[in-house]
């Protein structure tokens, strides 16, 4: 069995009225900006005169969209911290969801020559919330392609044994330091270590994946070194 890295030292998180008022009032202007930065992009009204209005409206779109994801992560981190995250925990077949792995992911897969390959799952099935297993899969299919290299490969494999389901969601690449890989799972770390230095975001979607799969009985194991590619696994009760 692969050691476990695991999230310590975890910080005090808000209580649960404070998250429920700061989410609305931080959703609730982002959620105008983007509108509207949509419809001016999209010249709805009316031509805007000059090209660089249009690439400035993008801007404003693309950048509300990245600070409404962090805002999300923010408040999923402190409601998975206490507690607040509610999950409907049964027996789930993983074909199915095997099954939508990647939708979404064509055109980037495409553009940058990735190889994305689900081996079979036959009849294999866990003790999960369906819908948390598939967020945490699209979190990390998200992770592995943004540190992909063009052309490399993304594998996503599955195994039981033990009372135990094992998923494996793998990627070539450059690969962190085996002593970098705790700091991976401790929200904020961005900038502390190898992969989250290759691109953008605050370091907080594999902490969320790791917290997810604790409150299903579960947990995440991040294997790696440097030059040998990234892989997470996810270990399941399948009773």
């Amino acid at each position: 069995m692969l050691p476990a890295v695991r999230q310590d030292d975890a910080p005090e998180v808000p209580n649960r009225s404070f998250l429920r008022v700061v989410s609305h009032e931080l959703r609730t202007p982002l959620n105008s900006i983007l509108g509207f930065s949509e419809i001016l992009a999209s010249e709805l009204y009316g031509p805007l005169g000059t090209d660089q209005y249009r690439q400035y409206a993008e801007i404003i779109r693309s950048s509300g969209e990245k600070l409404l994801k962090l805002v999300n992560q923010v408040v999923e981190i402190a409601r998975l911290q206490t507690g607040d995250v509610e999950f409907d925990i049964q027996i789930e077949p993983l074909a199915p969801i095997f099954e939508t792995l990647g939708d979404g992911l064509h055109a980037t897969l495409a553009a940058r020559r990735l190889r994305f390959q689900v081996a079979p799952c036959g009849d294999l099935a866990a003790r999960v919330d369906g819908r948390s297993l598939r967020c945490v899969l699209a979190n990390l299919l998200e992770n592995a392609v943004a540190f992909s290299p063009d052309g490399g490969a993304i594998t996503v494999s599955a195994k039981s044994s033990d009372s135990q389901l094992e998923i494996v969601v793998a990627n070539e690449g450059g690969g962190v330091d085996p002593e970098d890989l705790p700091r991976l799972l401790r929200p904020f770390e961005q900038g502390e270590n190898a992969l989250t230095r290759q691109g953008e975001g605050a370091g907080l979607g594999l902490a969320i994946c790791d917290l997810t799969c604790q409150a299903m009985g579960g947990r995440l194991q991040l294997v790696s070194a440097r030059g040998e590619g990234f892989a997470a696994h996810i270990v399941l009760p399948t009773g």
